[in-house]
């Protein structure tokens, strides 16, 4: 059988329907088809795009058969975890502790973005692979809050600067709102987030981070859930990270 063309056929993108397997995030499913991992109908596949049937055809990552599970079929799972400065936002790293560690649920999840293991604070896992890359993806905008305290006093035109934009890696940062808590601390709202951005801005000052904790993603607040410890989100919280 041949592999559907992606630009006529009607069935489902790969990257679609390895998320919707269980496996995987979308985007880590991409990183995978790139990789040559996955085949359908024996073929591989290298081509982010294309669609296959994953009813009709025969769809595998690393010769294993997935088994996909429609979305008017799946129940899927939306969690919030309070991550603790020392474990790491993957789903496995050899020799680190990982934020699958703190969640001992038996669904697949994954998490949504990333946390920098000198970081703590507000982390979402799910396996609702469509709101997973809504949430990752920057042009939809949705914005994450951070409580920052740095090493030394932060001055007023270092928090107008931070807010402006800023030239990090070559790249220059998008605007963010940005108000003083103290001398040394500010919260921050970005729409977008670059590896290590906020400690990469703030060292732009010459300044350190001291601590830097996420509060708020999207509509999704901290609130007062203690470090290491996880809750599931409320239906209506879903129903508003979907707007």
């Amino acid at each position: 059988m041949q592999i559907i063309d992606p630009e006529t056929a009607q069935g489902i993108r790969l990257q679609k329907i390895l998320a919707h397997s269980g496996l995987c995030s979308r985007r880590r499913a991409e990183s995978l088809i790139l990789e040559g991992r996955v085949s359908v109908n024996g073929v591989i596949v290298k081509e982010l795009g294309t669609r296959a049937d994953p009813v009709k055809e025969k769809i595998c990552l690393d010769g294993k058969q997935l088994h996909y599970t429609s979305d008017k079929n799946r129940e899927y799972t939306y969690l919030a975890v309070n991550k603790p400065k020392g474990v790491v936002t993957t789903c496995s790293q050899k020799n680190a502790k990982v934020i699958l560690d703190l969640v001992p649920v038996k669904k697949r999840v994954y998490p949504v973005g990333r946390l920098d293991k000198d970081s703590e604070g507000l982390v979402l896992l799910t396996d609702d692979g469509d709101l997973h890359n809504r949430l990752s993806h920057p042009s939809h905008d949705h914005e994450k809050e951070y409580l920052v305290f740095a090493v030394r006093p932060v001055s007023d035109q270092d928090l107008a600067a931070m807010a402006e934009g800023m030239v990090i890696d070559g790249k220059k940062t998008r605007q963010a709102k940005v108000r003083r808590v103290s001398e040394n601390g500010f919260k921050i709202v970005l729409k977008q987030g670059l590896n290590r951005q906020i400690r990469k801005m703030v060292g732009k000052t010459g300044n350190q981070v001291a601590m830097l904790k996420r509060i708020r993603m999207a509509n999704i607040r901290l609130g007062s859930l203690p470090a290491g410890k996880w809750r599931y989100l409320t239906e209506q919280e879903v129903e508003k990270l979907r707007q």
